[in-house]
């Protein structure tokens, strides 16, 4: 399976639907030459192959050398990527002001300057409409080049308002590429390390951030600058974890989409990105209703043609809503209706496997784990957990850490305390060695290391446990671990002998009728 879609050809291919894979066939027979019917073979070879074999590739043309085939690989890549830019043309504003913009190219090159002038403004007026600026700039570099160099009858005042809008687009790019250079380093960050563990990392970040942000914020203006503002002011949240900073800027982020709702068809990507951002920010505040209010206008967005419209769209929003789905049950402590859902979770995973990154899949083995572990299904949980601790260790340290935690205390709910006692040291050494040790997760190694303890010892023993660490929940550097195991809900199962559901699912009540 893990080399199932090594191929990039393989990929692309395996990635079409039935009408862009029947409208190759019409483009590449109508534009080809008789003898790259070649490349059809080849296309339908790769369409048939469930995985990727370049030895059985290479048996259905033995009259094709190695290098020959890779050669024709190579042409069927362009050509298939040729005939999607054909096919979806009309439905990116991207690729058609990237049209727009070649005829505007070809008429010039053709000595038709004013035929040239005006697609440029036609597209200028489409650019402008959808805040396109990056494309805006190459429409004014070539109209400024046709006005340089040409007698074009123009107004005088024209050359005037060109050079005032190069200037202001200007500004207004570099604005909005240092907010998306902020916000793409910020969530690096967190790709790699998680939240941010102590007050040196908090120190870092805070001073990193100032500096990044322009000295110019009183000009911020329009959707771009403003979408990246309010990402990069989720990921400065998120990592510090003030969970009421990331709601502020994540509900920020979905409005400027309910502001201009013609951007949810040109920005989908980041349009999903921010239904996701806001959800995760309601699971973390535990905001009951607006979590629920928000999937279900998520789950409604799924429907439309904008989020129907390609692979990428459809894959991420069914992930992001089955990861909240997934989340409404930790919350609410509905850990039995959460494992209904493993099976198609898993069948999702295993559909959208040439979409989804190493990083998704870690998330949600974890989420797996967690709704195994509360449902009490500890050997279940131990499975997902194990494919987090035995991946390499090249992104989300903490997932890591946390893994290796509920890790133990699964084994702690088994009984297995034999080999308790190692599996601690083990993974105190690994916590250490990755700085990502607070005094919640002291007090819980000390705590389990006393696996020698009679049953009535180890239940009077989780009571000071549960006082010593209750206090700490505020502490943002203190808890990181209540961001990734609702410790305090589990220890309070263990104190009043009952499950870990009836004591988040009694919480839950509550706050819903005090809200």
């Amino acid at each position: 399976m893990a080399n199932r879609y090594s191929d990039i050809l393989f990929q692309l291919i395996h990635s079409l639907e039935k009408a862009e894979k029947r409208h190759f066939k019409l483009y590449i027979k109508r534009s080809s030459a008789k003898e790259d019917l070649k490349v059809i073979q080849l296309f339908d070879a790769l369409d048939k192959m469930e995985t990727y074999d370049e030895k059985l590739l290479a048996k259905k043309f033995p009259a094709i050398t190695k290098p020959q085939l890779a050669n024709l690989k190579t042409h069927l890549y362009k050509e298939v990527l040729s005939s999607l830019r054909l096919l979806r043309t009309s439905d990116n504003i991207d690729l058609q002001l990237s049209e727009m913009l070649d005829h505007a190219r070809i008429l010039y090159n053709k000595g038709l300057k004013i035929q040239s002038l005006r697609i440029l403004d036609k597209a200028k007026e489409q650019a402008q409409q959808h805040h396109k600026f990056n494309t805006l700039v190459q429409l004014l570099s070539l109209e400024k080049k046709i006005e340089m160099l040409h007698i074009t009858r123009s107004p005088a005042e024209k050359t005037q308002q060109l050079a005032d809008e190069s200037t202001a687009i200007g500004l207004h790019i570099n604005r909005v590429t240092r907010f998306s250079n902020l916000a793409l380093l910020l969530y690096r960050w967190y790709v790699l390390n998680g939240h941010s563990r102590d007050e040196a990392d908090e120190k870092d970040i805070r001073t990193y951030f100032k500096e990044q942000l322009p000295k110019d914020m009183d000009q911020v203006s329009g959707f771009y600058e403003n979408l990246y503002l309010c990402q990069s002011y989720c990921w400065y949240a998120f990592i510090r974890q003030d969970f009421l900073m990331y709601y502020r800027y994540a509900q920020k982020w979905v409005d400027l989409f309910e502001k201009e709702p013609i951007l949810k068809s040109v920005e989908t990507g980041h349009y999903i990105k921010g239904m996701h951002t806001l959800l995760n920010a309601h699971f973390d505040l535990r905001n009951f209703r607006a979590f629920d209010e928000t999937l279900r206008q998520f789950i409604l967005f799924e429907s439309t043609e904008a989020a129907q419209k390609h692979d990428n769209f459809r894959t991420h929003t069914s992930l992001y809503i089955t990861a909240a789905k997934i989340n409404g049950c930790l919350m609410k402590g509905d850990f039995a209706e959460g494992v209904k859902m493993i099976p198609d979770i898993e069948q999702k995973l295993s559909d959208y496997a040439l979409y989804v990154d190493h990083h998704r899949i870690m998330v949600f083995n974890y989420k797996i784990a967690t709704l195994y572990f509360g449902n009490g299904d500890y050997e279940k949980a131990i499975d997902y957990l194990q494919e987090i601790i035995n991946s390499p260790i090249e992104l989300r340290i903490d997932l890591h850490s946390y893994a290796r935690l509920l890790h133990l205390i699964c084994h702690y709910e088994l009984g297995n305390y034999d080999i308790l006692d190692s599996l601690v040291k083990a993974a105190h050494r690994f916590m250490l060695r990755m700085k990502n040790l607070t005094v919640v997760e002291e007090k819980i190694f000390r705590f389990l290391k006393k696996s020698y303890m009679s049953a009535q010892d180890i239940r009077e023993g989780l009571k000071p446990l549960l006082e010593s660490i209750r206090h700490l929940e505020k502490n943002r550097h203190e808890t990181r671990a209540f961001a990734y195991l609702d410790i305090i809900s589990w220890l309070e199962s263990k104190v009043n002998n009952t499950t870990m559901q009836s004591i988040i699912n009694r919480k839950y009540l509550n706050s819903r009728r005090v809200g």
